[in-house]
């Protein structure tokens, strides 16, 4: 039996993270959300929702722990968490590093639409993939 790539991608900013997977026998996609921690900088009971700031370490902890079995993932989202989140994968998660295959800028979407984006940009993905002596496509380390 055949081995089923699993994909992923990743839609954030700064309050929650979409994952929509795609498996790539059936393109279906699944969603799971994540939220992103708050912590109080000041134990004032005045303190407004701008004292609020993420903690993101465990945001993207978080997040790294479901993508653990993909074989591709791709970063998308507005503004520049998502940018921050590829940082993070230096010194934390080196392996995942070697999986992502793209980041894009991408404003939010419905789910329906994310979805239907996640399979249109693995296609694209896989088809301009170079691939190796054997045949097989390879996208930025990741054989297919």
């Amino acid at each position: 039996m055949p081995h089923e790539s699993i994909r992923a991608l990743v839609w954030l900013d700064c309050d929650q993270a979409k994952i929509f997977f795609v498996k790539e026998q059936d393109l279906q996609a699944g969603r799971l959300d994540v939220r992103s921690p708050k912590r109080q900088l000041h134990h004032d009971a005045q303190a407004s929702d701008d004292d609020k700031v993420r903690d993101d370490r465990k945001f993207f902890e978080a997040i790294l722990a479901v993508l653990e079995n993909v074989e591709a993932w791709m970063l998308a989202g507005p503004g520049r968490t998502k940018h921050d989140l590829e940082k993070y994968l230096d010194g934390h998660a080196e392996d995942l590093r070697g999986k992502l295959i793209a980041v894009e800028e991408m404003e939010k979407l419905t789910d329906s639409a994310l979805a239907q984006t996640a399979r249109q940009l693995f296609k694209a993905h896989t088809r301009m993939a170079p691939t190796d002596r054997g045949g097989e496509r390879t996208v930025r380390g990741v054989q297919r």
